[in-house]
């Protein structure tokens, strides 16, 4: 077990990537939706990763819990324990009740169970990016799999993103953004990644040219509409992150494979 230290060939996603699992269906970042995803004929799916209090890398987005769970507060200001027994499953009716937070590693093992690649995101609170992108890369280079593809490791934060291409070649790197900078080529050189990953609403057609010209893989998120997954791939998109693949995958068929 454990990323090889080579450097690593860039991934084949498929057109569609699951987003937090398949967030639309099941409840986001959790286990259950991972498993879904991959129920759904998806092959890659994104998650979020950020630290307990303690330090575990464990799947959520936002930097507090009342959104998606029955808790209150800050993630960082909870310690594992507590978070695991919280309810991540709230929004969702059975048999989504009582869904757990769930580790990186916890989510690494399913991944292998299920037979998928994922993009792991790595999302730091503010004082915390070194320690979180050192947390993250650490789990990944213990516990990824040579049975799966090498991950994609993304995040917003340029801090996090640097100090993890600098851990590993093993992985795919890809910087987040919401609009494509004019100067995206000389952050991806700067920062170690070789992707871009934008907000689809963001984008411009003639922007999507230049760079799938320049051989970067663009991926744009969230996209949830089937006319607008096809006029981000006629313009040279590679991927799109989706809440659900469902009325994707009926428009584009066997494109998922």
């Amino acid at each position: 077990m454990g990323l090889a230290h080579t450097v690593a060939a860039v991934p084949e996603t498929g057109p569609l990537i699951g987003h937090r699992g398949v967030a639309a269906r099941a409840p986001e970042n959790t286990l259950a939706s991972l498993t879904l995803a991959a129920a759904l004929g998806l092959t890659w799916v994104e998650f979020d990763v950020r630290l307990s209090r303690d330090g575990h890398p464990v799947l959520f987005h936002d930097d507090r819990l009342g959104r998606t769970t029955d808790g209150r507060g800050r993630v960082a200001d909870h310690d594992l324990a507590a978070l695991r027994r919280l309810d991540a499953g709230k929004r969702f009716p059975p048999p989504y009740r009582g869904e757990r937070i769930p580790t990186l590693v916890e989510a690494i093992e399913l991944l292998v169970e299920l037979g998928i690649g994922a993009n792991v995101e790595i999302k730091p609170d503010p004082e915390r990016e070194t320690e979180t992108a050192q947390a993250v890369m650490a789990t990944l280079a213990r516990c990824w799999p040579e049975t799966l593809p090498a991950p994609i490791v993304s995040s917003f934060r340029p801090r996090a993103l640097a100090v993890a291409s600098a851990a590993s070649p093993a992985c795919h790197y890809a910087l987040l953004v919401d609009a494509v900078p004019k100067d995206w080529h000389r952050r991806l050189a700067v920062l170690g990644a070789t992707a871009l990953h934008c907000n689809a609403r963001r984008l411009t057609g003639r922007q999507a040219a230049e760079i799938a010209d320049q051989g970067v893989p663009l991926r744009a998120y969230t996209v949830n509409s089937a006319r607008m997954a096809r006029r981000l791939f006629a313009w040279g998109v590679a991927a799109v992150f989706t809440d659900d693949p469902v009325p994707l995958a009926a428009a584009f068929g066997s494109r998922r494979d």
